[in-house]
């Protein structure tokens, strides 16, 4: 095998990672033409004319969140709370993001739980540090251990648990087209971890029970 042969196998191996280069408005765009064109519409009738612009502009909703910080949204805690060191819990929390692999659409619910250290953060704010997360590119496993462990890092509580509830449209309107099935996932960190009472007890809660 020669030198260049044996280079070329490296770089197959081993790529570089290279800085993301950020398209153009106009770029972008035009890559909208080209899935409309490709899908087997004409993007140049009348009523697809102005969809390439809709639609970066609505990416540039569903992906926000690259453009927000977890830290920023956590780093402000309120230490005067009386005392108060048992669960702090907000459920149902809304959620809608886009898997990775197909970009479409999962929807659903997030629980999270904590049990502060040394003060607690304003209960909107693990409303937003979800949404930053799921306004993202995603898959719900990957989602869950974001948000855990942003909270760890910045609340640096004594426990976390967090419960993602959501239905994927890549099952429910493509492939298996399983309408109405839930995927849960889960994550326990901390003293939640570590005693099945406070999972019970987190549960419980969730449940309304």
């Amino acid at each position: 095998m020669d030198a260049n042969a044996k280079l070329d196998k490296l770089d197959v191996a081993t790529p570089v990672l290279r800085p993301l280069v950020r398209p153009t408005q106009a770029e972008a765009e035009a890559a909208v033409r080209t899935l409309i064109a490709w899908a087997g519409d004409d993007p140049n009738r009348e009523g697809l004319l102005d969809t390439p612009r809709r639609v970066t502009k609505a990416y540039g909703e569903f992906f926000a969140g690259y453009q927000q910080s977890p830290r920023e949204i956590l780093e402000r805690t309120f230490k005067e709370v009386g005392g108060y060191d048992d669960i702090v819990l907000v459920k149902d929390i809304p959620f809608s993001s886009h898997c990775e692999h197909h970009m479409v659409p999962f929807v659903g619910k997030a629980h999270i739980a904590y049990l502060p250290h040394d003060g607690v953060v304003g209960i909107s704010k693990l409303a937003r540090l979800v949404d930053v997360f799921s306004k993202r590119l995603q898959v719900q496993e990957n989602l869950t251990a974001q948000i855990i462990d942003a909270i760890n890092e910045h609340l640096n509580p004594r426990g976390a648990a967090v419960m993602l509830e959501a239905e994927h449209m890549c099952m429910s309107i493509r492939g298996v087209r399983a309408h109405g099935a839930t995927t849960v996932t889960q994550r326990f960190t901390g003293v939640f971890a570590e005693e099945k009472a406070e999972q019970d007890r987190f549960f419980t809660m969730i449940r309304g029970r």
